[in-house]
């Protein structure tokens, strides 16, 4: 009974929960990314269960403050499984004190891959879509629209991972690594890219103004074009921007760059 009433109420879960998923880049660096909003969020942990015990408290921030970097919204999954494990560790658990390091070493590349594939791929995308169709139509609410509605869905999707991995334990971990995660992973890759392509052809307003004489008549280009393979022009631009990006290893802001010179001399030159 004793050990029952000093679990992690719903209330330190949420402590742990808020503190990591709101500082976690607030401060970083080469060598630790990640880390250092790890050890806060213990800190009230460490006040519950080794307010008389300096040496265990030591050794708790002390296994927080190393290297780690995840995915934000899906890594809390780890965090929730981590304080279920440190929680067994302080009430006199048969669990290792090494068993933490070894589970935050392990899951937080898979689930880098999967939160990145989802978050990045998907949300991010589809709500970036939808905020820029308002804001085409000189509608305010696009940005608004952006930055409400990834503030509500990012919290959530990290509330509920820290949630689950708390519940599950290491019971999770079956699964996130392995043939499991590669086949989640694969799934929202495939996902994510048929996001981007739909939102390419949909976004991206390039046609060219390029005429074919035929005779006495004259044949745009653009219509010859359209009937072979619509919004062509849009995915080359697209595959040249990946092809800068993972072949000659651009920065982003070169890319942009290269694409509004190419654009500008294309539309002195007449050819869009």
């Amino acid at each position: 009974m004793e050990k029952v009433e000093q679990r992690l109420s719903k209330k330190e879960l949420r402590q742990i929960w808020k503190r990591w998923g709101f500082t976690h880049l607030s401060s970083m660096s080469y060598e630790k990314l990640q880390a250092h909003a790890w050890a806060f969020s213990y800190l009230p942990f460490a006040e519950k269960y080794y307010k008389n015990d300096p040496d265990a408290k030591r050794r708790l921030l002390l296994r927080h403050s190393m290297f780690y970097n995840t995915e934000p919204q899906t890594g809390q999954l780890i965090n929730g499984i981590v304080a279920s494990l440190e929680e067994e560790i302080a009430l006199g658990g048969d669990v290792p004190e090494e068993m933490p390091i070894n589970i935050k070493t392990t899951l937080m590349g898979p689930l880098a891959g999967i939160g990145d594939s989802i978050i990045q791929g998907i949300i991010v995308p589809i709500l970036l879509s939808i905020g820029m169709g308002l804001a085409a139509g000189g509608n305010a609410l696009g940005p608004v629209f952006y930055l409400v509605s990834y503030g509500i869905i990012g919290p959530l999707i990290s509330y509920l991972c820290f949630m689950n991995g708390y519940r599950l334990g290491v019971n999770a971990i079956d699964v996130i690594i392995g043939e499991n995660a590669k086949r989640i992973t694969d799934a929202f890759n495939i996902l994510g890219i048929m996001v981007v392509g739909g939102l390419a052809a949909s976004n991206i307003a390039l046609t060219t103004a390029i005429k074919i004489p035929m005779g006495d008549e004259v044949q745009e280009l653009q219509n010859v074009l359209d009937g072979i393979f619509p919004s062509i022009l849009p995915l080359g631009m697209v595959l040249l921007a990946w092809y800068l990006l993972t072949s000659k290893q651009l920065t982003a802001t070169k890319v942009i760059l290269v694409l509004t010179v190419i654009s500008a001399v294309g539309v002195v030159i007449g050819v869009f």
